[in-house]
This record gives structure tokens, C-alpha cells and sequence, in this order.
């Protein structure tokens, strides 16, 4: 049934497409070097709760273990970053341009902004902090 879908999301050439069946996070821009990196720009990423994202084709999904406690998904036919997953969390971050449009999201905070490049500015009506705020949390049903 695709009544409960909250949203839908693909890599660039759509050998990695899912959808989302509950709620979803506001969006946190994250400016650490690996986001950085990763994105090639600061990652902008949503999440929701492991069992409500279902896959319509993830053949082309790898993971990249980044850390000693978290992995990043990827299309490996096209490259475009989709996910974020911390080891033991019920939940995993999608990255917000991977999802189709409207998605009635909107960014709520910068994190990590002690790391940000020097070639772009912050927005000044977006709260920013140093370092990681775990209290940012996928909403309840």
C-alpha cells in the first residue's frame, strides 16, 4: 500500500531506490571532514527509524565503514551518498538530496561547525553548535 509512503528516494542513475513508511527528521547540516569529504560539500541528512525505509532495489547499496562506530551507504554504479548508519541505532540518516521533492523538510541546526571550510558561510537563521547534538532525534509515530 502506498498510502502510508512519507517519502522516496534514489541515487543518480536509480540502482538504489527506497522509500520511507514513517516519520522523518528535520534535516542537520553536518560540517565534519568526513561529511566534507564524503559529500563534497557538508552533508545534509534526514533520518528515520531502520524499519520504515524499505528498499525497491539496493543490489548496487555498499557500505563504507568510516569509523569505529559508523558506516556510509553508497551507489557503487554512480557514487551518490545516501546513508549514514551508526552501529546499534535503531535508526539511519538519509541524505536529504537523495529524496524526492516536496519533502516538507527543513533544517534545524549546523553541527560540527569548528570543522566547516572556509569557502562557504553559515546561515545566520539556522542555529549552529560545535560538536554533535544527540538530542536531535527521529520523531515518534
Amino acid at each position: 500500500m502506498t498510502d502510508d509512503i512519507r517519502a522516496r528516494g534514489r541515487c543518480l542513475c536509480g540502482a538504489v531506490e527506497f522509500e520511507v513508511h514513517g516519520p522523518l527528521r528535520p534535516v542537520v547540516a553536518c560540517h565534519c571532514g568526513q561529511c566534507r569529504r564524503w559529500s563534497g560539500h557538508f552533508a545534509a541528512a534526514t533520518g528515520a527509524r531502520r524499519g520504515d525505509i524499505h528498499f525497491i532495489a539496493d543490489e548496487a547499496l555498499t557500505w563504507f565503514r568510516s569509523s569505529a562506530k559508523a558506516k556510509r551507504g553508497f551507489c557503487r554504479i554512480c557514487g551518490s551518498s545516501l546513508f549514514w548508519s551508526e552501529d546499534d541505532s535503531p535508526n539511519m540518516m538519509i541524505m536529504a538530496g537523495a529524496l524526492e521533492p516536496p519533502t516538507g523538510l527543513h533544517t534545524v541546526v549546523n553541527i560540527m561547525v569548528e570543522h566547516k571550510s572556509d569557502y562557504y558561510e553559515l546561515e545566520p537563521d539556522v542555529p549552529h553548535i560545535e560538536g554533535h547534538d544527540h538530542r536531535i532525534a527521529v520523531p515518534e509515530t
